[in-house]
């Protein structure tokens, strides 16, 4: 793996100095996502500490894990961004494909906390939208940060959604169904991604997925 660092033209950097810079990513994901796998590779052992702990008591270190895995991937990521190193060149065609796999996303994710037919369909809509999300982004980066950051998110809700085929599901909160949720869920997802796309992504990152 070899890149370049910007301001230094021509410098190359060796897998020594991409491993130094990477390792804060690959520790964040390490944690965040295995936090978020604890009931794939050892579901007995979340059960038991749910138990012992009490269930708001395990939510709370739960949801401390993964924010202290959250802060080290944004980290990680940024730190990556200004020593870019390349794996490979997306094709202008992928990036034109990207941003419309990712036009269902926001529907998705919030169909997935609102009862109705996209729930019903899609069994898991926030695994559909964290896979759509990922591919769409390896499609059009192609940077090493950015390989690893999406490609392990997609990776794991793969695993994950082969996992819960084979376990039986957990009870689901018991929220009523209502006439407009999955109208609400595409109007709400829609605007969101409006926003995204042509404000919020180039505000926060810096970067315009349209170019």
């Amino acid at each position: 793996v070899r890149g370049t660092v910007p301001g230094r033209r021509g410098r190359s950097l060796g897998w020594p100095e991409v491993r130094s810079i990477m390792v804060v990513l690959i520790l964040g994901l390490i944690v965040f996502l295995g936090t978020h796998s604890v009931s794939i590779v050892a579901p007995a052992w979340r059960d038991g500490m749910v138990a012992r702990l009490g269930e708001s008591r395990w939510k709370g270190l739960y949801s401390l894990a993964s924010l202290v895995g959250l802060v080290m991937i944004t980290w990680g990521f940024a730190l990556a961004r200004h020593t870019p190193v390349v794996v490979y060149i997306p094709s202008a065609g992928m990036r034109v494909v990207a941003p419309l796999l990712t036009l269902p996303v926001f529907p998705l994710l919030i169909g997935a906390y609102v009862p109705g037919r996209i729930r019903a369909i899609f069994k898991h809509p926030m695994l559909v939208a964290v896979k759509l999300w990922a591919l769409s982004h390896l499609l059009a980066n192609g940077m090493l940060h950015e390989v690893l950051l999406f490609g392990a998110l997609l990776a794991w809700a793969v695993v994950l959604r082969i996992s819960l085929k084979r376990r039986p599901p957990r009870p689901a909160p018991n929220i009523p169904v209502k006439r407009f949720n999955d109208a609400s869920a595409i109007i709400v997802g829609i605007v969101v991604y409006l926003a995204t796309v042509f404000v919020l992504h180039r505000v926060v990152l810096g970067v315009s997925p349209l170019t």
